[in-house]
């Protein structure tokens, strides 16, 4: 008997890897998952990222591995076979094959996600080395190597990705000059207003911007060494980035004879002149319009989906009415509608805040919302956004479209707002679909995320998600995650605690094989550093699950060089001290030298094999710049030399910072000691102050800071003595370190565990700890040991090999 033949599934092809492709392949998966036969061409030798987040990858806020939407991984989990870094060269609409290097894919239906791609003006220079384009994540890796040898950059083109770009570069230390040819920034959303407030903020972090400028010509034989514009004046630069706009992906279309205007023309089904062939994304253009936004394109891939697979065969996308949030060098923006579509008949309302950088305007159409714009502040953002799409007519009071007369319209906006107004335009998601998904159970912010992708991009979308999941839900659940010591490890950290020592776990590896569930790599150092608190010489150190920066005791720069900070207890050094770290700067050509915050000296720029050799020459401990641990205990004269001096705040700092020289915690920890109220250490900013009084006592201060959060200390007690205060300081950081979350600053950790708790346990014993802690600082002061030792006995082959900077590797 033969067997019955098994129906071959029809043959979906996509030509097209990215947002919209991938998104597409989504859609269909959810609707029909055994629908299709699916074969993906893609450029790029990746699985689909997140492209709206490559400005976070090229300043250095986000690794690559964090922006990606569909690893590779994820293709084969899904069937699918996806056919990375191969781009197609040919289609045969008659034979139904798609070509792509000496590979060739038949089809049944055909879909063109091939985007866009940069427009590169037509001027002398392009193609020197130097000059780049900035729209994927090798883009990155490219620039981010090259500005590493820059100083100088020159960015063609102020729109959104030319800002990025530029603020990007700026975190690599480039100085950066935009060039715009417009009269303003951003002139596709903003007004000229707008994009004056803009220019203002961007040149305030640094970044000097010219407008109504042409470029003529990049200058430089084989490498940029300048910039000439139309009016003949010139800058000097070491790179250019071009981001002059984009243009739609529509090469091969146009090829192989599909109809083309500025774009794939598609019609309502976003079919092409070819039946079998469909588009979707920023190569199309519907009813006139080309969208590059995600919203309008997630509404295409929705719509298209649903009619290929049959699910809802009458699903036609009509066109989208845009209004999306962005945020343009850490400034937010809301734009809708089109600014620079003014009318006699329009009414303009404005309100501008210079000194914020805050600036509103809404344009009236026939008495409803036709366009506006936000910039600095988006707090009426929403309530414009219903309006606009809504269609509904505009406060008779037209200040109200900014400055409501009182609660009752924001408490009601979220109930109003349309299942299909996005939330989330990073990821484009709707309020509809994170409703669905706080329907479904997932009450939590973090939870939202995972079912939706919403808030995790920007996250300034976290606070309408949280609105979101309270007038659903009712209220948030409590994200058990969130007490989590670390990622990996679905415990709190006193529960890990005991846990470890019941079962005697003395290495990471040991605690990952007994609890671990994923997200390792984030959680290895945490637990590294909580297991070192508890064993302290019994631990079993594994090198994997350090920081590089902890591997090699030494602070890695951009360069791939590496800083040294020897220490300099309580900032005193001597004269032998100050001859040889300028012995070792001469000897190893140590190109800066600088005094850092700390009162101490940075030797910057040192090679990776000189490491040991100059901790030798300098003969002093490490001064644990590198790491989480105690990094200084800043002091002022004090009595000794000072006239208003009341305590000898030198000697209390000293022997605080020998006391406490390399004891680690969850977070860096800095000191102060200052032996007057006048405060010239700045005490009451570091995570443990320390302040002479009038009378002479010692006033001791916790969780304060200084850096990009700036909190003053809290009073802890008043002490007599030297020897009370170092005792109960040392109390505290015990208690913090063995009880605060992972890379939790004690300006965190106070406020959560509150003042008055901390003083209780700490000053007056209520727990009965007191002792404990003590001993706990008397093992861990034992089993101190100067990390620069091992100049004398690396601990592996290979410890100080210079590293190399190599490409960025094919992720899944």
């Amino acid at each position: 008997m033969i067997a019955p033949a098994i129906p071959q599934k029809p043959k979906l092809v996509v030509i097209g890897n990215g947002m919209a492709g991938a998104r597409l392949l989504e859609d269909i998966l959810a609707a029909d998952p055994d629908r299709f036969d699916i074969t993906v061409f893609g450029d790029e030798p990746y699985g689909n990222y997140n492209r709206i987040l490559l400005s976070n990858v090229l300043n250095g806020s986000q690794e690559p591995t964090e922006i990606f939407l569909n690893p590779l991984a994820w293709y084969a989990e899904n069937g699918i076979t996806l056919h990375a870094g191969k781009r197609v060269t040919a289609v045969d609409r008659a034979a139904r094959t798609v070509t792509a290097d000496d590979l060739t894919v038949p089809y049944d239906v055909l879909v063109f996600a091939t985007g866009s791609k940069p427009f590169v003006p037509p001027i002398p220079g392009t193609t020197l080395h130097g000059v780049f384009v900035f729209r994927t994540l090798d883009d990155c890796r490219n620039i981010a190597e090259y500005a590493l040898d820059a100083k100088k950059a020159v960015v063609i083109g102020g729109g959104l990705l030319g800002l990025e770009a530029a603020k990007g570069l700026m975190t690599h230390q480039v100085e950066v000059t935009v060039v715009e040819m417009a009269p303003w920034l951003m002139s596709v959303q903003l007004d000229e207003s707008g994009g004056q407030v803009l220019q203002q903020t961007i040149e305030k972090m640094g970044i000097l911007a010219r407008t109504k400028t042409s470029t003529q010509a990049i200058l430089g034989h084989r490498r940029v060494t300048g910039v000439r514009f139309a009016d003949g004046s010139e800058i000097d630069a070491d790179m250019v980035v071009i981001s002059a706009g984009i243009r739609p992906n529509i090469d091969l279309a146009r090829e192989i004879g599909l109809e083309c205007d500025r774009a794939l023309v598609v019609d309502d089904h976003l079919q092409t002149s070819d039946p079998a062939i469909f588009g979707v994304g920023e190569c199309v253009q519907h009813r006139g319009m080309v969208y590059g936004l995600v919203a309008p394109i997630w509404e295409q891939t929705k719509v298209l989906a649903q009619r290929l697979t049959g699910t809802h065969p009458d699903a036609a996308y009509v066109g989208s009415k845009i209004a999306t949030k962005l945020k343009v060098m850490g400034v937010e923006l809301a734009s809708m509608g089109r600014m620079a579509d003014l009318q006699p008949t329009d009414e303009v309302v404005q309100f501008s805040e210079p000194g914020r950088q805050v600036y509103w305007k809404a344009i009236i159409r026939d008495g409803k919302v036709n366009a506006a714009c936000l910039l600095g502040d988006l707090g009426p953002a929403d309530h414009l956004v219903r309006l606009f799409q809504s269609g509904r007519p505009a406060p008779e009071r037209r200040l109200e479209l900014f400055f409501t007369a009182g609660s009752n319209e924001r408490e009601t906006s979220l109930a109003d707002l349309p299942e299909s107004h996005p939330v989330c335009d990073c990821n484009g998601v709707t309020k509809g679909t994170i409703c669905d998904a706080i329907r479904a159970g997932k009450c939590t912010i973090p939870a939202v995320g995972k079912a939706t992708r919403a808030g995790t991009g920007c996250g300034s979308c976290k606070k309408l998600i949280k609105g979101l999941i309270e007038a659903v839900a009712g209220g948030i659940k409590a994200d058990p995650s969130e007490s989590w010591y670390v990622p990996a490890v679905p415990m709190d950290k006193a529960t890990l605690v005991a846990a470890v020592k019941e079962r005697g776990l003395r290495s990471v590896s040991a605690v990952l094989r007994e609890w671990g569930t994923g997200d390792d790599e984030k959680s290895k150092a945490g637990l590294a550093s909580m297991l070192k608190g508890i064993w302290g010489s019994e631990y079993i150190d594994e090198r994997d699950a350090r920081f590089v920066n902890d591997r090699v005791h030494a602070n890695i720069q951009k360069d791939g060089t590496f800083s040294v900070v020897p220490r300099a207890y309580g900032g005193v050094t001597t004269a032998d001290d100050l001859i040889r770290i300028g012995e070792v700067a001469k000897k190893y050509n140590v190109p800066m030298l600088k005094y850092t915050g700390g009162q101490r000296i940075d030797l910057l720029g040192i090679k990776k094999e000189d490491l040991p050799h100059v901790w030798r020459d300098l003969g002093m401990p490490s001064g644990h710049a590198y790491t989480k641990a105690l990094r200084t205990v800043k002091t002022c004269v004090g009595s000794e030399f000072c006239r208003f001096g009341t305590n000898d705040s030198t000697s209390l700092g000293i022997a605080l910072e020998k006391r406490y020289q390399g004891f680690e915690f969850p977070a860096k920890v800095k000191l102060g000691v200052s032996g007057c109220p006048r405060n010239c250490a700045e005490s009451t900013v570091k995570d443990v102050g320390i302040i002479a009084t009038e009378g002479g006592d010692w006033e001791i201060s916790i969780g304060g800071a200084a850096g990009a959060h700036v909190r003053k200390t809290d009073v802890l007690c008043r002490v007599k003595t030297q020897a009370e205060a170092i005792r109960i300081i040392g109390r505290f950081l015990i208690y913090y370190r063995d009880n605060a979350k992972w890379l939790e600053r004690t300006y965190d950790f106070v406020p959560r565990i509150g003042l008055e708790r901390v003083r209780e346990i700490i000053v007056e014993d209520v727990l009965g700890i007191g002792e404990q802690l003590d001993a706990e600082v008397e093992k861990t002061a034992a089993a101190y040991v100067d990390p620069w030792l091992e100049r004398d006995a690396p601990v592996y082959p290979g410890q100080f090999d210079q590293p190399r900077l190599i490409s960025l590797p094919v992720l899944s």
